[in-house]
């Protein structure tokens, strides 16, 4: 008889428990506050990664974009700074100041998703931008001027480049970071690969013309961040 009476108070805490969940997804759903529900259920979270990894695309950087300081991997995956200017045409599509190159692949419309390496940085840039950017001297990361982007600075400080700059706080230093794009939701998303978390989002974005991936392995520092970014293939989280 007790062990039948023990059995129910279980089975009424564990309904009570399920109960208050399920009200606090309800609340969480009704708040559209996206990021807070991904990042109160680690279940989710993943499921929410897998989703957009569907949309991976092979992406390559693009030599002809390519600042003159930086040397790219013969198979277009890695890019990292030196300290040697290369003579190179100065061509419209060339980065002249700023140590950025571009991915050849552009997209106009629908979904895309790629992953990087940033593992041993301590500083980088990753993001997308939009076709008509401004390529020559100083350069102003911000949607406005047509870069969706975040940053790491001296090891530890991330931001996301929006109007203003947010700062940034992770759990964790990602190693690997995913750029998710939704061309019609007006959405660019940044994860944490390896812990699933989202990082940041932009929303309500309007693209009216190609996007290209975008990436900058900063400066190398004395050799203090000469590691590269690397374009990885994508494995889909199980």
């Amino acid at each position: 008889m007790e062990e039948d009476l023990n059995f129910i108070t279980e089975l009424e805490q564990e309904i009570s428990e399920l109960m208050k969940r399920s009200t606090e997804v309800e609340q969480l759903s009704l708040s559209e506050d996206h990021l807070h529900l991904l990042q109160s259920f680690p279940s989710l979270k993943a499921a929410e990664l897998k989703r957009v990894q569907q949309y991976a695309e092979d992406v390559t950087l693009d030599p002809d974009t390519a600042n003159p300081y930086l040397i790219l991997s013969n198979d277009g995956k890695q890019v990292h700074d030196s300290d040697v200017r290369k003579n190179l045409p100065d061509n419209s599509e060339r980065f002249s100041h700023c140590v950025i190159v571009l991915g050849k692949q552009s997209f106009s419309s629908g979904r895309f998703y790629f992953e990087v390496q940033v593992k041993g940085k301590t500083d980088w840039d990753l993001g997308v931008a939009r076709e008509s950017i401004n390529r020559k001297g100083e350069i102003t990361l911000s949607p406005d001027d047509g870069y969706w982007t975040i940053w790491l600075r001296n090891g530890n400080e991330y931001e996301a480049l929006a109007d203003p700059r947010l700062s940034l706080s992770l759990k964790s230093q990602p190693e690997k970071v995913g750029v998710f794009v939704d061309h019609e939701e007006g959405l660019v998303s940044f994860y944490d690969v390896a812990a699933a978390a989202l990082i940041y989002s932009f929303t309500g974005c309007s693209f009216t013309e190609k996007l290209y991936p975008f990436f900058c392995p900063y400066p190398n520092d004395g050799g203090k961040n000469s590691a590269p970014l690397i374009i990885c293939p994508v494995n889909p989280t199980a």
